[in-house]
């Protein structure tokens, strides 16, 4: 039978019914786990650990929905009008074939800006990838999840995701969250026994206490499981048969963009059917017939007039802009799940972080000890671990803290690997954050011992005894103190500090609960480790300050330890700033409320106290970050404005909730996100201002020319300006650096509008300018073809008029650069745009070509000007920025008063 067949007669099976052996016969695997080549011919030949997902669309669909837009179709018709046109004049349709060309080109860009940015997710979602601890050839290997196959081994531990449909074998206080497949919120306490079915010879799923399913998680233990079922034959899969990846949803920006595109469209389609409706009615006042060419003419100025007014690139430049922003980001370690949290990341005021390996390096080193018996101490402290040595390269694989402990063995000469041999576990009770302790039983030859490791105030209440030159005595209120004392000299000097216990069994324990085990215990020491400073933080600190942004410490740690750490790194400059978990639970909300303010170290946190943070902030306002690690920091992290998970020692569950990943687990990271987040909505704001500013100009032009009763663009003009002086230099403006001074302003407010800061008048004002510069220009050309002002028709005004409108908005672009600061001083300071650069060059050659070459100025209606029109119409395009200039200073001056 070959695999595949009998894949599908296992996955028919009740695995949870089955003894575990007759489970590993059945999938065709032991507890050693899969060979490597075993593993990939089942992947081969069964696919991928993967829920279906919607096919995408073909180019010739996408290019299809790109045509079907609603102002594509007024072009298309506009063309169909021009067609009509032309054929009654018996004309070349050159305007049909410019507007086509230019309905072929945003399509084609339409639909490569769709590719580029599902490009940039998928580039996205492979570096966020889910993994998993597989057996594979007898060693523990790291393995995508989307590569695990029915018959491998997989490990399980608390903050894990189980990713596929697994049986039970080891287990050692496994309990798993299966919220979304049973609606179950209480975690389900797992065993590895055999279950017996109900009357119906079933079991239901949320009893199946013997399996874990794909989309629940482990919530405390650890264990192991065999994998049964893959992919869609997994219980999550037979919930979703089809399922796709969930779709980002519209951001505030992108609402906000979508109702001023429709609000624009209704105001330019008045304007329009106003010109059409004023131009028949004048015509008829004057006894001038309107024949059917005349009113096609005017109903193509109209429909032209609409198209070109309305930013059809706006949407495409900000996805880009978004786009390229986040590809940005995860360049420098910041993996962006969520466009929200791009706007957010701007408007940041506390970024609530934990302290180690965010703050720290997460390289901790044991530097000092306390206790009689050194050698007692490094066999308690790393056979309680979970941390390994790899045989083969000798690299400590494992938690931090539980790496420097069993580092510190070896530096005494104690191999875990060989204490393993001498005293194997046999039981354990898994470290958790309420009781902040461990414990694992070893069979020491003829009897047990048990050792317990953990917070030292937490320890010292559980024992009972302590060991004193080399013999045991009751633990005293003097010894205690001595402890205590020796555990506040290691804090002071900002060690985390780890005690050890120890307890003799004759034989192994009944129950390795918590409570059964973790009493009665023997005190054998401290040990005092430190996890250094990230060099970097310190400036990033200090660049938060400047930024208006106030950092807050999170920790498990002692307080005196986090208030040393704090106070190196410049979070407080008092101790009195600093508050431990069990403090904050006597303070009421309502009293937190009012002096959370007061703190900015929060040291032996639980994980509900990280909420209560959150909220204390954000009723007050501010627009709070949380970083978090394990899965008990998902509520907090669900509730801040923005959850930033760690991609190095997070939990696939923190991972999966957060709206930002830190691949580095870098505080300094968080900071360069926040400064690339303003970074990127400065420049959509700039390249809103300048499309729209440019679209009004176009808009008070035609109007102008329409009511004066002469045409200074025809709709071929505005479709060209729109194509090539509108949306790259838009683009252009993407692309440019943050302004000097991005962090040293204070956060944006979360609600402000697009038009917020004065944009609004100065769309309104830069609008009318390049408005008068236009028209400035189509009367001195119509004086120079005729000798005198006539307000009439000129080719030799059209074509300047043209000129103008094209080079002032490039021009423009560069003031766009900043709303406020002189953009001249900018580039004398050495800040260029080298995109903003490439556009002027394109555009200026490309619109001279347009009016001197040919059959390009004979499509277009123009006429070959001459060097002195051509010099003045440059020459006033040219000064929209000296007359913009002098507006900034003439602002900047007010506002210094």
């Amino acid at each position: 039978m070959n695999l595949t067949l009998s894949r599908s007669w296992f996955l028919g099976m009740k695995h949870y019914l089955e003894y575990i052996d007759d489970v590993f016969h059945s999938v065709g695997s032991t507890p050693e786990g899969l060979s490597d080549a075993e593993a990939v011919e089942r992947l081969g030949k069964n696919g991928k650990n993967k829920l279906a997902q919607v096919k995408k669309d073909s180019i010739l669909k996408r290019f299809i929905q790109q045509l079907i837009d609603p102002m594509i179709l007024i072009l298309i018709v506009a063309a169909g009008i021009s067609a009509v046109l032309a054929s009654f004049e018996n004309e070349f349709p050159s305007d049909v074939i410019i507007i086509l060309i230019v309905v072929l080109i945003n399509a084609i860009l339409g639909v490569y800006q769709e590719s580029k940015a599902e490009a940039a997710i998928e580039a996205l979602a492979e570096m966020s990838a889910a993994t998993s601890k597989v057996i594979r050839d007898g060693k523990i290997e790291i393995v995508k999840s989307e590569d695990l196959v029915v018959g491998d081994v997989i490990l399980l531990e608390a903050g894990d995701s189980v990713p596929a449909d697994a049986r039970i074998f080891e287990c050692a206080s496994i309990k798993v969250e299966e919220a979304a497949l049973t609606g179950e919120s209480v975690p389900v306490t797992k065993l590895i026994d055999k279950l017996t079915g109900s009357e119906n010879g079933d079991v239901s799923l949320g009893d199946r206490k013997n399996m874990v399913y794909m989309g629940s998680a482990i919530v405390y233990g650890r264990g192991k499981a065999v994998v049964v079922a893959t992919g869609m034959q997994t219980e999550m899969g037979k919930i979703a048969d089809a399922i796709s990846k969930a779709q980002e949803s519209a951001t505030p920006l992108q609402i906000k963009l979508t109702q001023l595109s429709k609000m624009l469209t209704v105001l330019v389609i008045s304007i329009c059917i106003f010109i059409f409706g004023f131009t028949m009615i004048e015509n008829y006042l004057k006894g001038v017939p309107n024949s059917i060419e005349e009113i096609l003419d005017v109903f193509m100025i109209a429909v032209s007039l609409a198209v070109a007014a309305i930013p059809e690139g706006l949407a495409a430049v900000v996805t880009i802009v978004l786009s390229i922003g986040v590809t940005n980001m995860s360049k420098k370690k910041a993996i962006i799940r969520k466009l929200t949290a791009v706007e957010t990341l701007g408007c940041a005021q506390i970024i609530c972080s934990d302290k180690t390996g965010t703050l720290t390096q997460n390289k901790m080193t044991v530097i000092d000890h306390f206790g009689d018996n050194e050698e007692k101490l490094v066999r308690a402290m790393a056979l309680c671990t979970d941390a390994e040595v790899d045989a083969d390269t000798g690299e400590i694989v494992g938690e931090p803290t539980e790496c420097a402990l069993v580092a510190y063995a070896l530096s005494k000469g104690f191999n875990k690997n060989e204490l393993k041999e001498k005293f194997p576990r046999v039981g354990e009770a898994p470290f958790d954050s309420m009781r902040k302790m461990m414990s694992t039983v070893h069979d020491a030859g003829g009897s047990y011992i048990q050792y317990t490791k953990g917070a030292p105030d937490e320890i010292i209440k559980i024992c009972t005894m302590a060991e004193l030159d080399g013999d045991v005595f009751p633990l005293t209120e003097e010894i205690k103190q001595t402890i205590f004392t020796e555990n506040k000299r290691m804090a002071d000097r900002a060690l985390r500090v780890l005690a050890a216990a120890y307890k003799p069994h004759d034989s192994v324990p009944s129950s390795f609960e918590p409570e059964a085990l973790e009493n009665n215990m023997i005190f054998t020491g401290l040990t005092g480790m430190i996890d250094p400073v990230r060099p970097e933080v310190k400036d990033a600190i200090e660049e938060c300050r400047s930024a208006g942004i106030r950092p807050i410490m999170i920790t498990g740690d002692h307080k005196d330890t986090a208030a040393a750490i704090a106070m190196e790194l410049g979070i407080i400059n008092d101790p009195s700033k600093a508050i431990t978990g069990a403090q904050l639970s006597k303070i009421s909300d309502e009293e937190f409320e009012n002096t959370v303010q007061n703190y900015s170290v929060y040291a032996r946190v639980q994980p509900e106290h990280k909420v209560r943070i959150v909220n204390a902030w954000r009723k007050r306002g501010m627009i709070t970050a949380m970083t978090g690690d394990g899965v008990n920091d998902a509520p907090s992290i669900k509730s801040a404005d923005i959850g930033i998970g760690m991609g190095i020692t997070g939990t696939d569950v923190t991972k999966n909730v957060a709206d930002m990943v830190l691949a580095d687990d870098n505080f300094a990271t968080i900071v360069t996100a926040v400064s690339e987040g303003r970074r990127i909505y400065d420049n959509i704001r700039k390249a809103i201002q300048f499309l729209l500013s440019s679209n009004l100009s176009e808009v008070l032009t035609i109007f102008t020319a329409s009511i004066l009763g002469f045409t200074i663009l025809k709709p071929v003009h505005l479709l060209w300006i729109n194509l090539v002086t509108d949306s790259f230099p838009a683009l252009a403006l993407g692309m440019e650096k943050a302004e000097r001074d991005i962090m040293a302003r204070q956060p944006r407010r979360a609600k402000e509008g697009i038009f917020s800061g004065g944009v609004g008048g100065d769309i309104l004002y830069q609008g009318a300018l390049v408005t008068v510069l236009t028209l400035i220009a189509y009367f001195i050309g119509e004086y120079i073809e005729n000798g005198a002002w006539h307000i009439t028709n000129s080719n030799d005004g059209m074509t300047m008029a043209f000129l103008t409108m094209s080079m002032c908005e490039i021009f423009h672009s560069f003031n766009m650069r900043s709303q406020k600061k002189s953009v001249v001083l900018m580039g004398l300071r050495g800040s260029h745009n080298k995109f903003l650069y490439l556009a002027m060059i394109a555009s200026l050659l490309l619109t001279t070509g347009v009016i001197y070459i040919d059959f390009l100025k004979n499509a277009f209606d123009f006429t070959s000007i001459s060097a002195l029109e051509y010099g003045i119409a440059i020459a006033l395009a040219f000064t929209i920025i000296p007359i913009v200039e002098v507006i900034k200073a003439v602002r900047r001056s007010v506002e210094k008063r």
